[in-house]
């Protein structure tokens, strides 16, 4: 089942504020971002986006441990293809991450053309399985990805759907319309739209806050959704998009759920070129390889020094990078919720899947997507065919929570040729009832993207905290009222937008 969603036209704006001193801003101020993933890029194209020509035009230095951009969003090569290795996909109705899209003039990656089967794996067997049609001759394999016979086995397969989880399959969709159209409200106009300065504000304006206090399990069974959906289908999404059971909170499982459906997106040579456009467009200082150890008040402005032993002075600084497991020191002190992060380890395999393991007899019979259960023995949370390129090579991704052994691997896969292991510490392990760090850190102007996070982790949520960070300091610092139309519209027709995966 998929959720079809439309796009809406809105227009962006920034809403009055009381400015946070009366003194004016110096002349040339620095805003310095720790972080060069969608977040900080984000800041820094909403502070060029949302400064009107009245307002003093403010150096902007991001600095990035790595040396390359993007943060949690990264590709692979794997056979000379490129995957995408963290944040992968992208809903229809990311309004921001559509207009970096289109101002970036980046190409929308092209849908798988064939079905796409599923499997849930209870660790002896499947329990359920979708039609996955295949031959070993060529020219016959061919014939059935033809698109007919892929409509017509799309409709056999949500037949099959219905018969198991019933009229659950609607409830489900209709909680994570709610969820979704309650999220549409931060890209409303200015008039109805204040600028937070905390995520508790943030959520509860939009709706969204008490879905952060129950788990996604609660919400789903006032929903009125069947233990069987939630047990196993539910189960399968929240372990592949979050690495998390249905005991996680209900906004967070919300958001997995919707990563689902259908018109899922992502950029053709990956997303990670969203970040690298937006910090290029923004004129930005850019320093890679150098990590922030410190930043400390100094009255009037901020003292960064990194590992490099180079020491900067900004009026504004933002933190716009997990901060559960780095080590900044902060003068004086800052205070945060404590957090731990959901570590997902993502292993790619180019080989050949062992079919004896899944008590099969021919590779062909496993699903091209092979979901599981909660069940602490089960070594992995997913398996799945990136790009199959002959009957006895494919290249597979597999998410799993702890790190997959040698030995393991090699009873999953008859075939290893090439093997690719990255450890993410990926987002928060999800706690209801949510407690959120504070979007401003200090009475001044150090300022926190990530706190939103405990929300929801995504490429687009990120962008929303962003978006919201960039006003608060145009407005606390700057002083100014800046009322600013943006084109956040698209078409649901639009081609090469939407699309079923």
């Amino acid at each position: 089942m998929s959720v079809t969603l439309s796009f809406l036209l809105t227009f962006l704006a920034l809403s009055q504020a009381q400015p946070h001193s009366d003194d004016p801003p110096p002349p040339s101020s620095t805003v310095c971002i720790v972080g060069a993933g969608i977040g900080g890029s984000s800041v820094a194209h909403f502070l060029r986006l949302y400064s009107p020509d009245s307002t003093p035009a403010a150096n902007i230095r991001v600095f990035e441990r790595n040396g390359v951009v993007g943060g949690r969003i990264a590709t692979v090569t794997v056979a000379g293809e490129t995957f995408e290795a963290g944040a992968s996909i992208l809903h229809p109705k990311n309004l921001h991450t559509v207009e970096f899209r289109k101002i970036l003039n980046l190409k929308v990656k092209e849908p798988r053309s064939d079905s796409f089967s599923l499997g849930i794996w209870d660790g002896n067997k499947f329990v359920f399985k979708t039609v996955k049609l295949s031959c070993d001759v060529p020219v016959l394999d061919k014939l059935l990805k033809l698109p007919f016979v892929n409509s017509l086995v799309s409709l056999v397969n949500s037949a099959f759907m219905f018969v198991r989880y019933g009229f659950s399959l609607f409830k489900m969709q209709n909680f994570v319309e709610s969820a979704v159209e309650r999220f549409l409200k931060y890209y409303e106009e200015p008039g109805s739209r204040p600028i937070f300065e905390t995520v508790d504000e943030m959520l509860q304006w939009a709706g969204l806050y008490n879905l952060t206090t129950r788990t996604l399990q609660d919400e789903l069974v006032d929903a009125g959704l069947s233990t069987k959906l939630i047990n196993e289908l539910v189960t399968v999404i929240t372990r592949i998009n979050y690495g998390q059971s249905v005991n996680m909170s209900g906004l967070g499982g919300a958001v997995s759920l919707a990563g689902s459906g259908g018109g899922l997106w992502s950029i053709e040579g990956g997303n990670w070129q969203m970040a690298a456009g937006l910090l290029n467009k923004s004129d930005v200082a850019l320093h890679l390889h150098e990590e922030i150890k410190s930043v400390a008040d100094r009255g009037d402005y901020y003292e960064l020094n990194s590992t490099k032993g180079n020491s900067y002075k900004c009026e504004i600084a933002v933190v716009a990078t997990p901060l559960d497991e780095l080590d900044i020191q902060f003068i004086p002190p800052i205070s945060i919720p404590q957090r731990k992060l959901q570590h997902t380890h993502a292993t790619f395999v180019r080989g050949l899947l062992n079919p004896a393991y899944f008590g099969l007899k021919a590779v062909t019979k496993i699903p091209d997507l092979v979901g599981t259960i909660e069940n602490p023995n089960l070594p992995f949370t997913s398996i799945s065919v990136l790009k199959k390129y002959n009957e006895k090579e494919s290249t597979y991704k597999i998410f799993s929570r702890q790190p997959m052994a040698d030995t393991l691997l090699d009873s999953i896969y008859s075939v290893r040729k090439e093997t690719i292991r990255i450890n993410w510490a990926a987002y928060p392990h999800y706690h209801a009832p949510e407690i959120f760090a504070p979007f401003i850190l200090d009475k001044r102007h150090l300022y926190y993207v990530n706190a939103f996070e405990n929300a929801a982790s995504t490429m687009e949520t990120s962008a929303v905290a962003a978006e919201n960070i960039a006003r608060l300091i145009l407005s606390r610092y700057f002083g100014k009222v800046i009322v600013h139309s943006s084109n956040l519209s698209a078409s649901s027709q639009e081609e090469g937008t939407h699309f079923d995966l």
